[in-house]
């Protein structure tokens, strides 16, 4: 039941951030309320002032570069800016409590899990050692844990990435805050542990009755969790209400976009709308029918294959077995598959099932330990050295990660001409600046950003760098592994829409990884599922999503949040 006192009020709250001695508005006139035993969803991109008014109401903004500069923050009545630190050190943990994005960075890797939950316990509570212990493992068994006894004693690397966001909710629930705020919980992890966080959130505050303010970028995932949604765009909140008559009966063009922008899983659109589309009127979805795919499907595999994959394995051995002796694991399993030139093939599966394992055994980064790796007939398991380095042409990668692939030290122009130099494409250096600018106009970028540096750039431009840099070389095979998977939801349509444009254009042949599958599902031809090492199931990509054979790929397509 909610009660009309908000324990969470935001009144004209304007946050501003300090450049070069001027102080600038990033947050404006931002107004909501937290009422108690609420779920409140916060949704909006990179940029747009979500987490930035999460830290102002845990009194966590750094002094002098980020400051709450009008309106007030209260707290069941009590100013938040009012209060001394050490007051403040107490609201935190105790009455409000956070659950950050990367639960990796936020535990600390040398001490065990078990003893980062109890500290917490012994800065709030006055419970003896042993009370302390047995209220860890109770709130482990609360969180689902498997063998909470054995994570009370691993360190964070020892254990998955689920596994660890589920310590950190138990950090965050052990002194049973009135609020609890969820920063982008469920960012970096697979569909189905996405699901199983969203239902444990679910029940945690069915149970305590405790508010939460979950924060996320993704609309669909913050429609099966929150009672109301505010929206916000550039600063400012654009729309708010009920879940349902957001969702269903969005006013704002912003909010139309975001729900608009993310695949679907009934339709298939020739390219997905953006925010731009939305903010310029211009937005005309066309539907691809079943026929003209067939038609496509039809003329894509009348050719010989690109590449066959017949009978891969990748084994890993490990020091970690019994008593000393070397234990095996196949990271990859009997794989075998044929891939067409022009098509797409979805590669889908949970952390761990291989999928990256088998990308790198195809682009020859690491060797497989037995089958054939056919490319246009030619087995790449036996070439030499010097073979593999003329082959870089024509294979690429696009990698999860734009900022970590790019020297941070080199332009972005020098970036892209590099490879051009390596593999000798092109007459000269001037030749192949005329031909990076024409790449740079191709991805959306333009001759103004040759000079400039990777951190100058958004995470969707540094995206579209490694994609030009990628294509640079007119590659005929292009795996792309998790290459949106960071980005905003409008951004990435952006990109995923880019990529379709360049496959239509070059010809290219996508290996497309996800664990997003309703990205997959619209980028594909065909999806692959993996599972354990293993292919689970393989199909044309309507088909498999409409009438999934396996029980591992009806639980993975039912994970999906059905907005």
């Amino acid at each position: 039941m909610l009660m009309n006192q908000p324990l969470l009020h935001i009144d004209h709250v304007t946050i501003s951030a300090k450049k070069e001695g001027q102080w600038n508005a990033i947050v404006k006139d931002s107004s909501f309320v937290l009422n108690q035993n609420e779920i409140l969803g916060i949704v909006g991109e990179s940029g747009s002032g979500k987490s930035v008014t999460s830290l102002a109401i845990m009194g966590l903004l750094p002094k002098g570069i980020l400051e709450v500069t009008s309106g007030k923050i209260a707290f069941d009545g009590k100013d938040i800016s009012a209060l001394s630190q050490k007051d403040l050190r107490n609201l935190r943990g105790n009455d409000i409590a956070m659950i950050f994005q990367e639960p990796m960075s936020s535990l600390n890797p040398s001490l065990k899990c078990g003893f980062q939950v109890e500290e917490i316990l012994k800065e709030h509570t006055q419970l003896s050692q042993k009370d302390i212990k047995a209220t860890v493992l109770a709130l482990f068994e609360k969180v689902k844990l498997p063998n909470p006894d054995k994570i009370y004693n691993r360190y964070p690397h020892e254990i998955s990435g689920g596994q660890k966001q589920r310590v950190m909710i138990a950090m965050a629930i052990a002194c049973k805050p009135k609020i609890l705020i969820a920063d982008e919980p469920t960012t970096a992890l697979d569909v189905t542990v996405q699901k199983e966080i969203i239902l444990l959130l679910k029940e945690l505050q069915q149970e305590t009755g405790m508010s939460i303010l979950f924060i996320s970028h993704d609309l669909s995932l913050v429609s099966e969790i929150a009672n109301r949604v505010l929206v916000m765009y550039r600063g400012e909140i654009v729309e708010q209400g009920n879940a349902q008559d957001i969702f269903n009966n969005p006013t704002n063009s912003y909010t139309k976009a975001l729900i608009s922008s993310r695949p679907s899983l009934s339709v298939r659109l020739e390219r997905l709308p953006t925010i731009q589309d939305y903010l310029a009127g211009t937005v005309n979805p066309t539907e691809v029918t079943p026929q003209q795919r067939r038609q496509r499907l039809d003329a894509l595999y009348s050719q010989p294959p690109l590449l066959e994959v017949i009978n891969v394995e990748k084994e890993y051995v490990s020091s970690a077995g019994l008593f000393g002796k070397h234990a095996t694991f196949k990271a990859v399993n009997d794989v075998s598959f044929k891939l067409y030139e022009g098509e797409t093939l979805g590669l889908v599966g949970e952390s761990g099932c291989g999928k990256s394992t088998l990308g790198n055994a195809i682009l020859q980064l690491d060797k497989a330990t037995a089958g054939k790796i056919l490319y246009r007939g030619k087995d790449l398991t036996k070439l030499s050295a010097k073979d593999i380095r003329a082959l870089r042409k024509e294979i690429q990668i696009i990698f999860q990660d734009p900022y970590s692939s790019l020297n941070p030290r080199i332009t972005v122009g020098k970036a892209i001409m590099e490879p051009m130099q390596v593999h000798k494409l092109y007459a000269n250096d001037k030749e192949r600046r005329e031909k990076t600018i024409e790449i740079l106009n191709r991805v959306g970028l333009g001759e103004e950003h040759f000079n400039r540096y990777p951190h100058e750039f958004s995470g969707g431009q540094r995206q579209r760098i490694g994609i030009a840099r990628t294509i640079a070389l007119q590659p005929k095979l292009i795996v792309c592994d998790e290459s949106v998977s960071a980005l905003d939801i409008s951004v990435q349509a952006q990109v995923l829409n880019l990529l379709n444009e360049l496959k239509e254009n070059f010809g290219f042949t996508y290996i497309f990884i996800s664990h997003d599958l309703a990205v997959v599902k619209y980028m594909s031809d065909q999806v692959l599922v993996m599972n354990k090492g293993k292919i689970e199931e393989m199909n044309e990509a309507d088909a498999l999503y409409a009438h999934p054979e396996k029980e591992y790929t009806k639980k993975l397509i039912a994970a999906i949040p059905s907005h």
